[in-house]
């Protein structure tokens, strides 16, 4: 494994299921396991891009859920446009604009999403499939996972902007005016992913990981999220003024004084999210 950190988790079986047609849901001790599930490459539908907001909106507001485990099923996390769907159809007036909309609500639902989502970039991860990825709180991946903007040999345009939030300027216009395909190591040694590993051992480590998200204070982590997405293109007195801001009145809540009295007297806090 690449990496400095090994996370474990042990974990009981599924207590619940929240599944959609094209996005399966678990859920294991507050962390939720969602897989893109949508044969053979997991590229974008019409469907898949309607499932995926509805399941973070869902996860959202779901107490018993507190991390999120984002992969795909099968050997490719999210191959991006349907191409074939594209070159054989015969778009109606409009389809463009509406099929942009929903691309662009479908990545955004995942970094507004209210609990912390791990990606586990299990197999290539590609234009719309890298927008997902990059939407994602935390990256790992796998030795075989790989992001990718092949939008150039195929007649499109489509994920650089998020593809320049991980991204240096030389990389992502190589890789969005060649093809060119990042692969784990490469991604783990360039600080884009937080770890690669083994392809056996990618959900285990982005469990354990989801397992030291879901142990910290719901509230707290709500905060530190949505402040960490706000202060991003914020100018620095901006920035820090609001998380400031926030840090008043996550002082007030019950976890606070919870998390304070438990440093003190050198034990494990227990959680209420409130």
């Amino acid at each position: 494994m690449l990496g400095e950190h090994r996370f474990f988790w042990q974990g009981r079986r599924a207590v619940s299921d929240l599944d959609l047609e094209t996005v399966k849901c678990e859920l294991n001790d507050y962390i939720a396991v969602v897989k893109l599930d949508n044969p053979p490459v997991n590229a974008h539908s019409a469907q898949m891009l309607t499932d995926i907001p509805v399941m973070f909106d869902r996860l959202s507001d779901m107490d018993d859920v507190r991390a999120v485990v984002l992969t795909g099923e099968g050997k490719v996390f999210c191959a991006g446009a349907d191409i074939k769907t594209r070159a054989e159809g015969k778009p109606l007036a409009g389809d463009h604009w509406r099929a942009s909309r929903n691309a662009r609500e479908c990545y955004h639902s995942i970094r507004e999403c209210q609990k912390p989502v791990v990606a586990a970039i299990n197999g290539a991860a590609l234009g719309g499939g890298l927008a997902i990825a990059a939407s994602c709180d935390i990256l790992i991946a796998s030795d075989k996972g790989n992001l990718g903007l092949p939008e150039i040999d195929v007649g499109l345009l489509g994920g650089q902007r998020h593809a320049m939030r991980l991204f240096s300027h030389s990389r992502l216009r190589t890789m969005a005016l060649t093809g060119q395909r990042i692969f784990g190591p490469e991604l783990y040694r360039t600080g884009v992913v937080e770890a690669c590993v083994a392809p056996e051992e990618l959900m285990a480590y982005a469990m354990g990981l989801a397992g030291v998200l879901a142990a910290k204070s719901p509230i707290a982590m709500k905060m530190a999220k949505g402040s960490l997405n706000a202060i991003e293109e914020m100018s620095l007195r901006d920035g820090y003024r609001y998380e400031q801001n926030l840090t008043g009145e996550l002082g007030k809540t019950e976890d606070s004084k919870e998390a304070m009295r438990a440093f003190a007297e050198k034990r494990v806090p227990e959680f209420k999210g409130r």
